[in-house]
């Protein structure tokens, strides 16, 4: 799970350009699930911008909960994030989450 501002392009189903801010709700090495007031075409070519450069996949899902758009990218084989690549703001890394609360444990048993 994360949390930072994007920008994200595609094109509308009359082959217009799109844009807008989304927040990157979650990303992993295949994909990411981006949060959007508005909601976007199946199967669309996606680029997503960060600070200092993109990702590109297309999308494989669009619903809306509460509070907007989710929308699932795939990203292209190509195309893979890592950490190293881009770090976003808010990023929970579960293996050190579990490395304290293991530690924590250890400790508090001893």
């Amino acid at each position: 799970m994360c949390a930072d501002m994007v920008a994200v392009q595609w094109k509308d189903e009359s082959g217009v350009d799109q844009r807008a801010t989304a927040l990157l709700d979650d990303i992993s090495a295949s994909g990411a699930c981006l949060n959007l007031d508005s909601p976007l075409p199946l199967g669309a070519s996606v680029v997503i911008s960060y600070r200092k450069g993109r990702l590109e996949g297309s999308v494989c899902y669009c619903f809306f909960r509460e509070i907007g758009y989710y929308v699932g990218v795939n990203f292209k084989p190509a195309t893979q994030w890592s950490p190293q690549q881009y770090r976003p703001k808010h990023l929970l890394d579960v293996r050190k989450l579990l490395t304290r609360r293991t530690a924590a444990k250890l400790k508090s048993t001893q």
